[in-house]
């Protein structure tokens, strides 16, 4: 199964940078996520593709007009955080405030159930494992937050999976569609989404891609986006990372949908035997 997704938030929701940290922040810059979202659902309309969108509550808020759009056209929301912040860096209190907000604004605009999370970042670890019974107490049945090596923004060395699982926190349980990585001289590398597949060229990607049984992808409006502006104050790694093919990544995308169907989280949700599913206890 490959499962496609879109974290809808706006171009300059980047993590962990000073500049771009508050909502005091992104006041300062130009918006284009209308543009972007409809980028997405030009390109899922002739591919004739499912997916499903992880949205910000902020963006819910602001542009309630957005997840009107998305939801018009019969993609599957889900949540993915309020206000954009790394989850191990809130409290318990605030990640629970956060999560509510998030997950009442979109509800407010879809009249539907939110069942699926995913943290900004991949930003839970072993510290932060509380996460998942604030999940579940607030009616998450998903979660896509797992990022089963380490990394900087958190990441589960030991996590032992890559297919879809049950996560299991002081006896409560949820559902778990990690995100895979791919050993490539006994390094863990991520390639189906944001910069790693920007980075890539084709011919690693479909080869990558067709050897996987299940792929979880990742993609964001900004990966799309050749004309956003560039945040100045980035290092020049960062600068890489964030920008590198945006101009093209649109294009590799259809090149590899092609002859291939792609479902959304719900779709995936029923295909899998949760009776046999691995039980990760973390």
């Amino acid at each position: 199964m490959t499962i496609l997704s879109f974290d809808i938030e706006e171009w300059f929701h980047l993590l962990d940078h000073p500049s771009t940290r508050t909502e005091a922040d992104w006041a300062k810059f130009p918006a284009r996520i209308h543009e972007n979202v409809d980028r997405i659902l030009d390109m899922l309309a002739r591919q004739n593709q499912s997916a499903t969108f992880f949205c910000l509550g902020w963006v819910a808020r602001k542009y309630p007009e957005i997840i009107r759009q998305i939801a018009h056209a019969g993609y599957e929301i889900a949540t993915h955080s309020d206000a954009h912040q790394l989850a191990y860096q809130q409290t318990r209190p605030q990640f629970k405030e956060d999560l509510i907000r998030s997950i009442q604004s979109l509800e407010n605009i879809t009249g539907k159930k939110i069942r699926a999370y995913r943290a900004p970042g991949f930003s839970l670890m072993e510290a932060n494992k509380w996460v998942f019974e604030e999940l579940i107490a607030q009616g998450i049945e998903i979660d896509c937050s797992i990022f089963p090596a380490a990394r900087a923004h958190g990441g589960f060395a030991n996590f032992g999976e890559q297919e879809p699982c049950w996560v299991e926190v002081n006896g409560l349980r949820i559902k778990e569609f990690p995100i895979n990585v791919a050993n490539i001289a006994g390094m863990p590398i991520v390639f189906s989404g944001g910069g790693y597949f920007r980075l890539f060229p084709d011919v690693v990607l479909k080869a990558l891609w067709d050897r996987q049984s299940y792929v979880m992808t990742y993609f964001h409006p900004r990966d799309f986006d050749g004309g956003q502006p560039m945040i100045q104050d980035l290092s020049i790694v960062r600068k890489f990372k964030s920008y590198y093919g945006l101009s093209k990544a649109m294009s590799k995308l259809e090149r590899l949908m092609a002859g291939r169907q792609f479902m959304d989280l719900s779709s995936a949700e029923k295909q899998v035997d949760w009776d046999q599913a691995r039980v990760v206890r973390l």
